[in-house]
């Protein structure tokens, strides 16, 4: 055990120096939010949306007037003392994939840690979720904070958060029924009903969700030249029709957590490959992992309620998401939840 929390500790203060120097070693795209999060030039400053409320957020801390570097280091800081808080595995010191995968993930999220970020509310936030939910004696108990948790980050915070546990609570519902494939139901399922979602809004609206997010802001790249369109996640049906969507929201998916498409057009883009093929490594674990839990837990379902939010976002961010890089910032923002699920037997409290 001392072994790997001093494995923890080193791989933590190796995120320390990265997001200590983000400023200096990272390309100037990353940092296009800070003005508008520390000036506030627009005066958006208040308490319900995700850019005002992270703009009030750094204003009531007085974070918005330390150096850049200076809120890298903190925010990463104590990311790592929250997820010291929620627990190290045993066995996080042996080299294998679960943890190499986690290892990678914390470095990443020092990437992103390491500016004035809307990703820093969502860490602390789950990160402050899952330290109550171990608490919980009782999994009912457990479910309601989960699902309140939720309600109140959608309401104030992220819109799309709405969509997670709505989906999740679908899935919750679905396997409460003995199903032949429960991994292959999961997502069916999961993608059908976020098909029947985007189409009602269409109906309603006169757009489907994905033209409202992830189609507008690819346009809007395209227009400026955005060097991160090779990165895109753009069906190649069009979606202003329902089957057209429809295809999209598939395509979205497994663009997101399957990106081989996405790596044969960057086979000389090193980097990208390399978070291509741990984004595939990290879809197999979690997936594994759900299919171990929900064999074992065949007496208690509700056992299974973080893998179904997490499948939730997953499917989530295959509707939403624009490019591979705004999908796996927006892993750092939960990683905690991606934490604690992959390690939740050796961290005090048993899910299944």
């Amino acid at each position: 055990m001392l072994k790997s929390k001093f494995w923890f500790i080193i791989i933590s203060l190796v995120g320390v120096i990265i997001a200590f120097l983000g400023e200096d070693i990272l390309p100037s795209r990353f940092f296009n939010d800070v003005n508008t999060i520390i000036n506030d030039p627009w005066n958006e400053v208040g308490f319900n949306g995700s850019y005002p409320l992270t703009i009030l957020f750094y204003k009531l801390t007085y974070l918005n007037k330390f150096p850049i570097s200076t809120i890298g280091l903190v925010q990463f800081a104590t990311a790592a003392l929250l997820l010291y808080k929620i627990g190290v595995p045993n066995d996080f010191n042996k080299i294998k994939l679960k943890n190499v995968v986690i290892y990678i993930l914390l470095i990443v999220t020092a990437i992103y840690l390491s500016m004035p970020t809307k990703e820093y509310i969502s860490f602390v936030f789950m990160s402050m979720l899952v330290i109550i939910f171990k608490k919980q004696k009782s999994m009912i108990s457990s479910i309601i904070l989960v699902l309140i948790g939720f309600l109140i980050f959608a309401y104030t915070f992220r819109d799309y958060y709405y969509f997670v546990i709505v989906t999740a609570a679908l899935l919750f519902i679905l396997n409460k029924i003995k199903l032949k494939s429960r991994l292959a139901s999961n997502i069916f399922f999961g993608l059908l009903f976020a098909i029947t979602l985007s189409l009602s809004h269409g109906a309603v609206k006169g757009e489907f969700i994905s033209q409202t997010t992830r189609e507008k802001l690819n346009n809007y790249r395209e227009s400026i030249g955005d060097t991160e369109m090779n990165t895109a996640i753009v069906s190649p049906v069009d979606t202003s029709t329902w089957y057209g969507e429809s295809y999209g929201i598939i395509f979205g998916f497994f663009s997101v957590n399957f990106p081989v498409n996405t790596l044969i057009k960057n086979l000389n883009s090193p980097q990208v490959i390399l978070f291509i093929f741990w984004q595939i490594a990290f879809f197999i674990l979690i997936f594994r992992k759900f299919l171990m839990a929900s064999l074992i837990s065949q007496k208690d379902k509700s056992s299974l309620v973080l893998f179904y939010v997490l499948i939730a976002f997953f499917i989530t961010q295959g509707v939403f998401e624009p490019d591979l890089g705004s999908a796996i910032r927006h892993k750092a923002g939960i990683f905690p939840i991606i934490y604690f699920t992959l390690y939740n037997d050796q961290l005090g409290k048993k899910l299944f």
